[in-house]
């Protein structure tokens, strides 16, 4: 018998944590985007058209992602979104800090502290969590027990 990889219930802990975080994330987002915006044009990574229309949708996608990660509700397609997200997230953190800039992470607020190493490596490991929940995450959802599943394709 071939032992067991995964564990639902850690990735029952990783979903919370994980939706919880990127719900709370959000709120400071959604409430000042101005400032938001600034901590992306910090980046100096998108196009100064783009920044505003990014301020503004993706604090509300992460709001939306948290809240059915939490509920359970489509999670591997919601776990790849934020997979995706946090993917992009740290390859814009890996650039500015090979470039040195001396900017502040924005993940929470605008007076993050400056961003390091350290905050790579916390990304990764959320990534990490992220792909754990996709690939093992089966206890508690509400799709289960509200939703008619869809089949498979």
């Amino acid at each position: 018998m071939a032992p067991k990889i995964g564990n639902r219930y850690l990735a029952l802990i990783f979903r919370l944590y994980i939706g919880g975080l990127f719900i709370y994330a959000s709120i400071y987002k959604i409430n000042y985007a101005g400032e938001f915006a600034e901590t992306i044009a910090s980046y100096q990574l998108v196009p100064f058209w783009a920044v505003n229309v990014l301020a503004l949708v993706m604090p509300w996608t992460e709001l939306f992602c948290g809240l059915l990660l939490v509920a359970g509700i489509r999670t591997r397609s919601v776990a790849t979104m934020i997979a995706a997200m946090l993917g992009l997230f740290t390859l814009a953190l890996a650039i500015n800090l090979l470039r040195g800039a001396p900017i502040v992470c924005g993940c929470f607020r605008a007076t993050d502290d400056p961003i390091g190493w350290t905050t790579l490596v916390r990304d990764l490991a959320w990534l990490a969590m992220t792909v754990y929940v996709y690939f093992f995450d089966s206890a508690w959802q509400l799709e289960k027990l509200f939703l008619i599943p869809l089949e498979e394709v």
